[in-house]
């Protein structure tokens, strides 16, 4: 009750402070001829006027602080809005699949625990603002292995990667969505001799993620998911100027390229 009762005042005395400079001026504008003649008036003037120039600079900077404010508290809930939509619709048909496996598949146990590990990462790990590279790497092995036991066909699922660092901070979920991307779009539809390669490197604060992946001709691979909408905002939020992500289609060929300077 008290901090409601010394905002009320604080917000009076501003109102006050306000009144009297405003009322100052205008008796100085109308009676200027009067207090020109009096000794001392170009002293009070000049005092008045800075204290005007004091209390205008000092708006400025409220504004301007406030502005910024408001974009860093739009650019964090509009990152966590972004977090929230990485793909959940994976953790839902894989527990499908995993449901039919339960009474006959000897490897349903491998299944949970795997699962349980990524939706763990994903709900908890995933909320945050970085994760060390070997987390997310473990995240997508775990990812390539329940996937291998998905699709019951044979296909060439390639992951090399080389981390000096492993403890080096990233950001979240940001791979997946292009691992997801190449089994949605190529492995998933492709009857045979489907492929994906990726290479994940890390080397003098910089990252690097590649992805190689065919896919049916007929497909149309110019189209731009919401995944690929989130991954782009994501990145230009948190690595402005500091990431580059580029896409190659060479006829039923599709490459993509990730590079991070970590911060």
């Amino acid at each position: 009750m008290k901090l409601k009762i010394s905002d009320k005042k604080k917000k009076i005395i501003k109102r006050i402070y306000k009144i009297v400079l405003i009322f100052i001026g205008v008796i100085i504008v109308f009676f200027n001829d009067v207090f020109g003649k009096l000794e001392g008036f170009t002293e009070f003037l000049a005092f008045y006027f800075i204290v005007i120039f004091i209390t205008i600079l000092y708006w400025l900077f409220k504004q301007i602080r406030s502005i910024i404010r408001l974009k860093n508290e739009k650019a964090k809930t509009e990152l966590l809005h972004l977090k929230s939509q990485v793909n959940p619709h994976f953790f839902f048909n894989t527990l499908n699949n995993l449901y039919g496996l339960m009474e006959k598949d000897s490897k349903e146990r491998q299944m949970v625990l795997k699962l349980s590990d990524m939706m763990r990462y994903s709900i908890y790990e995933g909320q945050k603002d970085w994760v060390s590279l070997k987390d997310e790497l473990n995240y997508l092995q775990n990812y390539i292995e329940l996937q291998e036991i998905r699709y019951h066909k044979k296909s060439d699922v390639q992951f090399s990667h080389q981390i000096n660092n492993p403890q080096a901070k990233i950001m979240p979920l940001l791979f997946i969505i292009l691992l997801e991307n190449a089994y949605k779009h190529g492995l998933e539809n492709l009857a045979e001799n489907a492929y994906i390669h990726m290479n994940l490197t890390e080397s003098k604060h910089e990252v690097n993620f590649e992805i190689e992946n065919n896919f049916e001709t007929v497909q149309n691979s110019n189209h731009e998911g919401i995944g690929l909408v989130n991954l782009k905002r994501r990145l230009a939020l948190v690595y402005p100027k500091k990431h580059t992500l580029s896409f190659d289609v060479d006829t039923n060929i599709y490459k993509v390229k990730l590079s991070i300077k970590l911060k």
